[in-house]
């Protein structure tokens, strides 16, 4: 990763009377990720006609972004903190995360080496820290293989705008985290205001050896765009995450993963649990199950499986009309993949993802493909071959 550095030295040629004491730097850091990705049947919405698509992607295998990073040591432990993290498509040059300059993150905060860190801004959630990493579509499946409308946000579908959070210290491979996301809505007395459109999360994790454990919850209050200025607005939803084509009341999630090395084989499973009570007075709960495993085969070479189940019920299915036919849909999805290292900055990866839809589902949407499969169709497959460039 290449640095740029400002040191105490540079800062004071701009301020002379900077605290000479100080010892500052700035990062600057990105992602570039593009491939070419087809999909075997991909409709625009739901009850629509579904065709095959080849198509040049972005940001599938790890999202497209720049950001700058940087801390100032202000002496007995403590420091000041920042990111700023733009969220951008290769394929366009267009601007993500509904055109936010720093979509992705933007906060700053102070951090101590005894106590811990505290940060103010648009910031992931504490399953996204904790849980998300021990995914399949985090460490190599992409975001094709992510799990089925993302519902339980594992693949960070949105941020949470307006969040205080806190991480701890790392206690001998132990740490934990909170986050709360305000609604920044005055108070009218009339079930609005504090609560409308608020976020609070809860996360730890242990990290031990070849051992590593997490668990983490999300609650979600009048989400989406009913208070425009709230803590997750109008990124909480995409083409194919279909559990959100109604507006939402709330949304919990609450989940758990542990993996395990032997030698070059890793090992994962992923539990989640994520229910959604839209405003209609209809719900849906999904209990998604993913057991994953990993294999470096040489130093270069990687290759990964996972095997994915998802069991929904449905409560009062008018929201879900064109998802599921009863109250029992369920998915089940296939991920394989492989990435390929040329060096620690450079890679290309391919992965292809099998999704059906089983039960009482009646539509496979696999993440960010395009659109969810089209009428009458119940499976859908996607691969992209893809390549990665950090600094």
């Amino acid at each position: 990763m290449k640095r740029f550095q400002l040191t105490a030295l540079a800062a004071a040629s701009f301020a002379v009377a900077a605290p000479a004491m100080a010892q500052s730097n700035v990062t600057l850091y990105g992602v570039i990720d593009a491939g070419i990705g087809y999909v075997n049947n991909v409709a625009s919405g739901l009850n629509a006609k579904g065709a095959h698509n080849f198509q040049a992607v972005s940001g599938i295998g790890q999202g497209n972004r720049w950001g700058l990073k940087g801390s100032e040591d202000l002496g007995g432990g403590l420091k000041a903190v920042f990111v700023l993290e733009n969220g951008f498509s290769l394929t366009n040059g267009g601007l993500l995360q509904n055109s936010r300059m720093f979509g992705r993150q933007a906060y700053v905060g102070l951090q101590s080496t005894q106590a811990g860190t505290v940060t103010i801004g648009r910031q992931y959630d504490a399953v996204v820290d904790f849980v998300s990493p021990i995914t399949s579509a985090k460490q190599w499946a992409t975001q094709y293989g992510a799990h089925v409308g993302d519902i339980d946000n594992l693949y960070n579908s949105f941020r949470v705008n307006n969040s205080i959070k806190y991480t701890s210290v790392n206690y001998s491979g132990f740490s934990f985290g909170a986050l709360y996301g305000f609604s920044n809505e005055a108070n009218t007395g009339s079930g609005t205001g504090f609560s409308h459109n608020n976020a609070f999360s809860l996360g730890a994790s242990y990290a031990n050896g070849p051992l590593t454990a997490a668990l983490g919850y999300m609650h979600l209050a009048s989400p989406g765009t009913a208070n425009g200025s709230g803590a997750v607005t109008n990124d909480y939803s995409s083409a194919t995450d279909i559990f959100y084509t109604s507006a939402v009341d709330k949304h919990d999630i609450a989940a758990a993963g542990v993996s395990y090395q032997i030698q070059a084989a890793t090992v994962g499973f992923v539990y989640s649990y994520a229910k959604v009570r839209y405003t209609n007075q209809s719900s849906i709960r999904v209990n998604t199950f993913e057991l994953n495993g990993k294999y470096q085969v040489t130093p270069n070479l990687l290759g990964g499986l996972a095997f994915i189940y998802s069991d929904g019920s449905v409560g009062g299915a008018t929201a879900l009309s064109g998802i599921t036919k009863g109250t029992k849909p369920r998915w089940f999805q296939v991920n394989a993949g492989g990435v390929y290292s040329f060096s620690k900055r450079t890679e290309t990866y391919l992965t292809g993802v099998y999704q059906r839809a089983t039960g009482d589902a009646v539509v496979a949407a696999i993440d960010n493909v395009g659109g969810p499969t089209g009428t009458g169709a119940q499976s859908q497959i996607a691969v992209i071959a893809g390549m990665r460039h950090k600094f």
